[in-house]
């Protein structure tokens, strides 16, 4: 199978840890995808969120800085077991975070869905409940 890596920055005006808290939170995280999350803040811990559509679990936590999570995506044509590798990365830039965020081995037929997908279903929600 051909896979293919995503890079995104985003810039959050709040600070890292209130970042790494919508994600790493199953309520904040919640609210982002407006559905049931279950979301382990241990390394190893499983995560499950938007009712199922997407699980993994963690493999790197460092609070308030980085997030490393193994995701699989209930899309047609997704590998039943296949895991793609995100990497949250979140430092703080003036009163704000940049975050960098990398997906590594999206499945190729898959990269334009997930790329407008990240900034749709997250990072503009995160924006907007950052703001209240």
């Amino acid at each position: 199978m051909k896979t293919k890596n995503l890079k995104q920055t985003v810039t959050f005006k709040a600070k890292p840890l209130d970042v790494y808290e919508m994600i790493m939170d199953a309520k904040k995280h919640g609210q982002i995808c407006g559905g049931k999350v279950t979301m382990s803040k241990k390394v190893n811990g499983k995560f499950n969120v938007y009712d199922g559509y997407c699980h993994g679990h963690n493999i790197e936590l460092i609070e308030g800085k980085k997030i490393i999570q193994a995701w699989n995506f209930a899309e047609d044509g997704w590998p039943e077991l296949y895991f793609t590798v995100c990497t949250f990365d979140f430092k703080k830039d003036g009163k704000g975070t940049k975050m960098t965020f990398t997906q590594d081995g999206i499945p190729e037929h898959k990269y334009e869905a997930l790329k407008k997908g990240w900034k749709e279903f997250y990072w503009e929600p995160i924006k907007q409940l950052l703001k209240k």
